[in-house]
């Protein structure tokens, strides 16, 4: 891999899987190239660390470090069985923790996994212990699973203009704002992502419009576009009456962060 000093948090998404129960996984082969291994030897000595670990910490190796066998291309064209595993984000972070220190992409690595280090979940209390750009990044991970759901959920209640369904739900959050607008207001630069320009309260607003969409969408079998649309900019406005009825601060009124998240990314 070029340019290991442009990376940020994307080439951990890029390679990230969804299985049929919308779980969350790594293919460690793939992982490898990322963090520059060259050596499957090498990486599996990592990865057995890693395993390691995860016992000594009181986890289910198993659950964390899938075995799979998968099929690679040798010379000829001819084909091979080798070992490959589904990581989970722990196991990930395990891998990272025991990486060499020296390749840049570790720490990078090391900083994006360390967010949920022992489950999918942090209590209240790990939570709150958190510093504001790692609840950030906790919050933008909850908002990208989301919203995966989410438009999934919008694609079967049939619509087929995405970019405007999304927007539907920030006019109905923001006041009239869509998301172009929000882009402008915040002052980005071209091709930045809203949500990676957000604080954790305002991608909180989010996460709640976007979970209580696609639960409205599902529970009321919605089977047009201009119903989902509906729907989405409703519950948009009602939470923003919400935070209004509770004396919070309306989510267009919070400060952008000085730095987006992939910015934090680099500087790691």
């Amino acid at each position: 891999m070029n340019n290991i000093e442009n990376y940020n948090e994307e080439i951990f998404e890029k390679i990230k899987h969804i299985d049929e129960k919308e779980n969350e996984y790594w293919e460690a082969r793939e992982f490898q190239k990322v963090l520059n291994y060259t050596e499957w030897r090498k990486f599996e000595n990592v990865i057995n660390k890693a395993k390691d670990s995860c016992k000594n910490s009181n986890n289910k190796v198993f659950d964390h470090f899938v075995e799979v066998d998968k099929m690679i291309v040798i010379a000829k064209g001819g084909k091979r069985k080798v070992l490959d595993y589904k990581l989970s984000r722990y196991a990930c972070y395990l891998i990272a923790q025991n990486g060499d220190s020296r390749k840049t992409v570790i720490a990078l690595a090391q900083t994006y996994f360390a967010v949920q280090t022992r489950k999918q979940e942090l209590t209240e209390k790990e939570y709150n212990e958190l510093s504001e750009d790692e609840k950030r990044l906790y919050r933008r991970n909850q908002a990208r699973k989301g919203n995966f759901n989410l438009n999934k959920t919008a694609v079967k209640s049939g619509v087929k203009d995405l970019s405007r369904f999304h927007n539907a739900g920030y006019k109905g959050l923001y006041n009239g704002e869509t998301a172009d607008d929000i882009f402008k207001r915040k002052k980005l630069r071209y091709r930045e992502d809203i949500l990676d320009n957000m604080g954790s309260e305002e991608l909180a607003d989010n996460i709640f419009r976007i979970a209580q969409t696609d639960a409205k969408l599902k529970r009321d079998n919605v089977d047009n576009e201009y119903l989902a649309n509906s729907i989405h900019y409703e519950v948009g406005k009602e939470i923003r009456k919400s935070i209004k009825r509770l004396g919070g601060t309306m989510p267009e009124d919070l400060p952008t962060p000085k730095k987006s998240l992939k910015e934090l990314g680099k500087s790691k």
